[in-house]
């Protein structure tokens, strides 16, 4: 008599967050001015206009690009606050 495999319990579907996915996970890069959280922004996130700080340019809605702020602050939450919208270009040049 052949040995029984157990049952495989039914895990409850989780479906995938694609939007996650494309968008990228956010990390930290060092730079000459510190050290810096750095979020990219899929197509589909970016829903308003935004002013580039690196060409001071308009970022248009449903464009690509990162939103940054400082990671070694010492301000916390306002560190938050002045996060910037970057054309992904303009930031690596940066």
């Amino acid at each position: 008599m052949p040995a029984r495999r157990p049952k495989r319990r039914a895990q409850p579907y989780v479906p995938l967050d694609v939007d996650r996915l494309m968008q990228g996970t956010a990390r930290v890069e060092r730079r000459a001015t510190g050290e810096w959280h750095v979020q990219p922004m899929s197509e589909r996130s970016s829903v308003k206009d935004y002013a580039c700080p690196g060409c001071g340019g308009t970022v248009a809605a449903g464009t690509a690009h990162v939103v940054v702020w400082r990671a070694d602050s010492i301000f916390g939450e306002r560190a938050v606050e002045e996060r910037r919208h970057w054309h992904t270009g303009c930031w690596r040049a940066n």
